[in-house]
């Protein structure tokens, strides 16, 4: 699922490849948009917000993706294509005068807004922690808000922070030291925010450090709970455990604790398991 910082790595990647080149041809799949034509404008910026990737162009319009749970951009060059068995999830086809095109994969949410109006779009996200605006004491005011909201609920979601997905919100709700039910209130928001924004800083930026949340790189030992159901804690040994979704969670994302490391309230069917 991409986060925050994989939807900024790929813009920071997409600039490279992108930045600079005219679309010659552009052919958008999906209903809403078909008669829409981005051919003569140059793109200029990869913007980000969240999970929400923003393709700026010259002449003031914005193109705007949300990867949500599967996403995808891939680049090719000169004469190269798509393997067939992806064509079918194609929803945008960006043809530069070079000859390298972009292809936007799974895209659930694409649009087209004036560059000036983004506002409509990113306005209703919380401060986002890779933003040079980047407002920590915004975030814990947001968190705060609902004192008996679960931790893991909060996280989640985007109005309150921009760019926590579930791997970070597992693992961060691990670093914590508290289950992932545990309401807000009962949290050191102002740690946790500080934690959860050097943690996706470091992710985006420093090189072999993308969401390696334990500091080790071995295969299978890069994440404290994310996705070890029933293998023993790194830290204290104790077997983790997963429930299938988050109540009040629309997406019905997963969601892994380890017991000892993390007292505190646990789902009613899985109360006294080990």
């Amino acid at each position: 699922m991409p986060e925050g910082d994989s939807v900024w790595k790929l813009a920071r990647r997409l600039d490279r490849q992108l930045l600079g080149r005219e679309v010659v041809r552009s052919d958008f799949r999906t209903p809403r948009l078909a008669t829409r034509d981005l051919a003569g404008r140059t793109i200029t910026e990869h913007a980000t917000h969240g999970k929400h990737l923003l393709t700026r162009f010259d002449d003031g319009l914005t193109l705007h993706s949300h990867l949500l749970m599967d996403g995808a951009w891939s680049v090719t060059g000169p004469g190269k294509r798509l393997p067939g068995r992806m064509m079918r999830d194609v929803r945008l086809v960006l043809e530069t005068g070079e000859r390298t095109t972009a292809w936007g994969l799974r895209l659930h949410q694409l649009e087209i807004v004036r560059t000036r109006d983004e506002h409509r779009i990113t306005g209703r996200l919380g401060p986002d922690p890779l933003h040079e605006d980047w407002d920590a004491s915004e975030a814990v005011r947001r968190l705060g808000a609902e004192p008996g909201r679960p931790l893991v609920a909060a996280l989640l979601d985007q109005r309150l922070v921009a760019g926590l997905g579930n791997l970070w919100v597992n693992e961060l709700a691990f670093l914590t030291g508290v289950s992932p039910w545990t309401p807000v209130g009962e949290v050191d928001l102002a740690r946790l925010v500080d934690r959860a924004a050097l943690a996706l800083h470091r992710s985006a930026t420093v090189e072999g450090a993308y969401q390696v949340t334990t500091g080790n790189t071995a295969r299978g030992e890069t994440h404290w709970v994310s996705g070890r159901q029933r293998r023993p804690c790194l830290r204290c040994g104790t077997t983790v455990q997963m429930v299938e979704e988050v109540a009040g969670d629309p997406e019905q994302r997963r969601t892994w604790w380890c017991p000892t490391c993390q007292p505190g309230p646990v789902p009613a069917s899985r109360a006294g398991r080990r």
